[in-house]
């Protein structure tokens, strides 16, 4: 099947929210090998907020993105299907530190979906650096509020285009990759980094599954990118794939920026 007379055109959107290891400096090298390979079926085992997912510029019919957090699922959802309902249960929402830790303390399975997902955004909007697990309230001194629906609106309802037609998972990586994959299947994999398993939630992701995915990966019938952190340790457990590193320098706090390097790992050597 010829891929580039499959694919559509897609507009660009900004993720609803920041999220740690987000992918905003390596988008758009990320978002280039994706429209340089051939692919019927595009499929993310771990999309986060959609840091590469919303910032692509094109894609074939068939797109699917997953992630273990129902949170994010959910809201993804929410957004795909009950967009005005949501907008409504937005409306009346301020930044407010007090109303940031009501909603921390609050339980999100005592709530509906639609809540469940207005305090999950609300939350992660809010959330200094994008922490996903026991957020802080962050503060900016030079911008505006950091919910503010007039400007958030245009913004989510570019969300819930974009996701028409997508399909949207809830499961562990491992079962959605084995679920998925075929010839002409694309994954793009963005794991938790080396040393921040534990960020994005206890049991969620474990230490060893880096060899778990090196030996999926190693078997796979599609294709995939995968992203990770340079470390030796990721080295030694994807040596056998071509790994590309790439130099970014990552915006910190006071606007200054600290040096990084990142691997682009793609198929067998």
């Amino acid at each position: 099947m010829d891929f580039e007379n499959d694919s559509k055109t897609v507009a660009n959107a900004l993720p609803p929210a920041a999220w740690m290891g987000g992918k905003r400096s390596l988008a758009s090298i990320i978002c280039k090998i994706i429209a340089e390979t051939q692919h019927t079926l595009y499929a993310e085992p771990f999309v986060g907020m959609g840091g590469v997912f919303f910032r692509r510029k094109f894609a074939p019919k068939g797109e699917v993105i997953n992630d273990r957090n129902g949170e994010i699922t959910n809201l993804f959802r929410i957004l795909q299907r009950h967009y005005p309902q949501f907008m409504d249960t937005l409306k009346f929402q301020i930044t407010s530190r007090r109303e940031f830790e009501r909603l921390k303390a609050c339980d999100p399975q005592t709530l509906t979906d639609l809540e469940r997902a207005a305090r999950f955004l609300y939350l992660q909007r809010l959330a200094f650096g994008g922490r996903p697990t026991n957020p802080s309230f962050g503060v900016s001194y030079d911008r505006s509020a950091r919910f503010n629906l007039t400007k958030l609106a245009s913004q989510l309802e570019d969300i819930h285009e974009r996701l028409a037609g997508v399909t949207i998972e809830n499961l562990d990586w491992l079962d959605f990759v084995d679920r998925y994959d075929r010839p002409g299947t694309l994954f793009y994999l963005d794991p938790p980094y080396w040393g921040c398993e534990d960020d994005y939630g206890k049991l969620i992701f474990e230490r060893g599954q880096f060899a778990a995915i090196a030996e999926r990966l190693g078997r796979i019938k599609g294709r995939f990118i995968l992203s990770i952190n340079d470390v030796p340790e990721i080295r030694e457990v994807f040596g056998r794939f071509e790994m590309n590193a790439v130099d970014l320098l990552y915006t910190v706090k006071g606007g200054k920026g600290a040096p990084a390097r990142e691997l682009i790992v793609t198929a067998a050597k």
